[in-house]
This record gives C-alpha cells, structure tokens and sequence, in this order.
C-alpha cells in the first residue's frame, strides 16, 4: 500500500481516537460534576482536563504531522495514546469497571492507529535508504 495512503489512514484513525476521548473527557466530566465536592471530585475533573487535552493534541498532531508522515508526529502520538490507553486498559478495562464492549473501542482505534502510522513510517524510512 502507498505509504501517503497508509500515513493519511493513520492521521483519520487517530483523529477518530480523539473524537472519542473528547467524548469520555465529557462523559468523565459529567461524573465528577455529580459527585460530592472533595478530593474525589477534583481527581475526576482533572481526569477529563487530562482527557480533553490528550485528545486535543493527539488531534492536532495527526491533522498537521501523522497526515505527511514526520517521525516527530509518529512518535509524539505513539507515545501520547498509548500512554492514555495503557492506563484506561490497566486500571479500568482489566478490572472490570466498564464492560469491554464498547470499553475496548478506544484501544482498538488506537492500536488500528498505531499500525497504519507505523507501516507508513517504516515504509518511508526504508524508501529513504533505498536512494542512491
């Protein structure tokens, strides 16, 4: 597969990983809104700031570096969602505290992601070496 299709595809899947943490962000906000003021409350709220702004970048970074294959935008967005991801698979799908479906939607766009962005990468590094 071309490795502009294959970077274009991955940019569109991180952009969808991101609409979909922009709407856990919401529904983590909601949450912690409902709940008594305290400590608890605060940490939900800062859970959906965190949210908001991992989905924002994550965004960001796809639209204007995973679209034209940088290895800066590969490696900023492998890091930042898989370190998001991680964290919800460890502390929140593993122990059973929302149900895998549609609990494993977010890490099944996000390792669809992750193997278009690095297909493309690697295709583009291995073109890279071939000139001669």
């Amino acid at each position: 597969m071309n490795k502009s299709v294959l970077a274009k595809s991955s940019a569109v899947v991180y952009v969808i990983w991101g609409l979909l943490h922009l709407q856990a962000a919401f529904l983590v906000y909601k949450l912690g809104a409902s709940l008594d003021s305290g400590m608890v409350q605060g940490r939900m709220l800062q859970h959906a700031w965190n949210l908001l702004f991992a989905s924002v970048g994550a965004i960001g970074i796809a639209v204007t570096l995973n679209w034209r294959n940088t290895r800066n935008g590969y490696w900023i967005n492998t890091v930042l969602v898989s370190l998001v991801d991680l964290g919800f698979i460890f502390f929140v799908l593993v122990p059973g505290l929302v149900p895998m479906w549609p609990g494993l939607l977010g890490p099944v766009t996000w390792i669809i992601a992750l193997t278009l962005s690095t297909a493309a990468y690697v295709n583009s590094s291995a073109s890279s070496l071939q000139l001669t």
